[in-house]
């Protein structure tokens, strides 16, 4: 048995459930608040209706809540069993991907993938299935060439999209994983540094990334071509100001501001609520993912102390990124802020890793809480 009565006793006394679900739960009505304000324009300029990219972002909140609750219900460990079936199907996702045919190209990238009219993105798949083969690679204590074979494999793929933002999520997770599985430090060290040295070449042999990393160090270079993004993001921020614009208010948002809805929408948050408001939603971040953490830390079973972990990891570098870029600190790498911006693939992928988490913490307490006669049950 995984859990020990005495590990139960010890997760008891502490309230790790309700601090973590609470924050996920106000990001997501954050979320959906923001994005139906900010994709406005976009939906009436392409689609003729304002509501579009809403109402296409609650479909996929629907399927969400039910991914979220077929994980949160079925027992974790069951992903251990089927983790090599899950990451392979997802690499095979990713080869499709590149054949022409069956990846969609859009805007120079082949990141779509097309059954009828239902399209999907297998990279945020594969995030997910990512962590469920390394946690049970840690659980397993592989080699250290079973966790680089499939990463650098994984990054291959993404990055022949090509998808650099990506990339360096799956490279965060898997060191990440990699680090607290045990591999010695040296060894660390050493798969850190050539991987820096293959991001470069990569940045460096591509027009396209080279000239987002120098737009990143000469922001004022070419205001309306190569580093119009950039400059129209600080245009946001600094219209913002300390207390906003107010909600609704942003004059960003009305295609000044490229992809919006989408990897900028926290520049035109920021427009519109301020330095305040805007450093409240970044501690929403930083607690949501502390309490995450502290479940990590607190989970006996090394299974599912990893699915907690890599996820959280997964969430949390995604973040960094994107709020990096939103506020000129990092390059632009396209990666979207979780639960806020505009894609259903990447939504439903979260809620997914979320209903996982939840299970794993509400197990680890010996807990599993079902909705009888209009109040709630505990189980043991």
């Amino acid at each position: 048995m995984p859990y020990s009565l005495d590990n139960r006793r010890r997760l008891n006394s502490e309230n790790l459930f309700l601090p973590f679900f609470l924050s996920f739960v106000l990001l997501l009505l954050l979320g959906i608040i923001f994005l139906m304000d900010v994709s406005a324009p976009q939906g009436f300029q392409f689609f003729g209706d304002r509501f579009y990219f809403l109402k296409q972002q609650l479909l996929s909140l629907g399927v969400g809540f039910i991914v979220f609750f077929f994980f949160f219900l079925i027992n974790y460990r069951m992903l251990s069993r089927v983790s090599v079936f899950i990451f392979f199907f997802s690499v095979i996702l990713l080869v499709l991907l590149l054949i022409p045919g069956f990846g969609q190209k859009f805007l120079g990238a082949r990141r779509w993938l097309y059954i009828g009219s239902f399209g999907f993105q297998p990279s945020e798949i594969v995030k997910f299935s990512l962590v469920v083969y390394f946690a049970s690679l840690v659980e397993k204590k592989k080699t250290l060439l079973s966790f680089l074979i499939p990463l650098f494999i994984t990054a291959f793929l993404i990055m022949l999209q090509p998808d650099l933002g990506t990339t360096l999520v799956v490279v965060a997770i898997g060191f990440a994983m990699i680090f607290v599985s045990g591999v010695p430090i040296r060894y660390f060290l050493g798969i850190g540094l050539l991987s820096f040295l293959l991001a470069m070449i990569a940045i460096f042999t591509s027009s396209y990334r080279r000239d987002r990393l120098l737009s990143f160090l000469n922001q004022i270079e070419d205001p309306l071509g190569k580093t119009y993004h950039i400059n129209q993001i600080i245009i946001s921020l600094g219209l913002g100001g300390f207390w906003g614009r107010g909600f609704g208010n942003s004059q960003q948002k009305y295609l000044f501001l490229p992809e919006a809805a989408t990897d900028s929408i926290f520049a035109v948050i920021a427009e519109e609520i301020g330095f305040l408001g805007s450093t409240f939603l970044i501690f929403l971040f930083i607690y949501f993912f502390y309490s995450g953490f502290r479940i990590a830390l607190r989970v006996s079973d090394v299974f599912g102390k990893m699915l907690v972990f890599g996820f959280l990891v997964w969430m949390a570098s995604q973040t960094f990124l994107n709020l990096g870029a939103m506020t000129a600190v990092l390059p632009l790498t396209g990666v979207p802020l979780p639960f806020f911006s505009y894609g259903g693939t990447s939504l439903i992928s979260l809620m997914a890793a979320v209903g996982v988490i939840v299970n794993v913490c509400l197990r680890s307490q010996g807990r599993l809480y079902l909705f009888r006669r209009s109040r709630f049950v505990r189980r043991r």
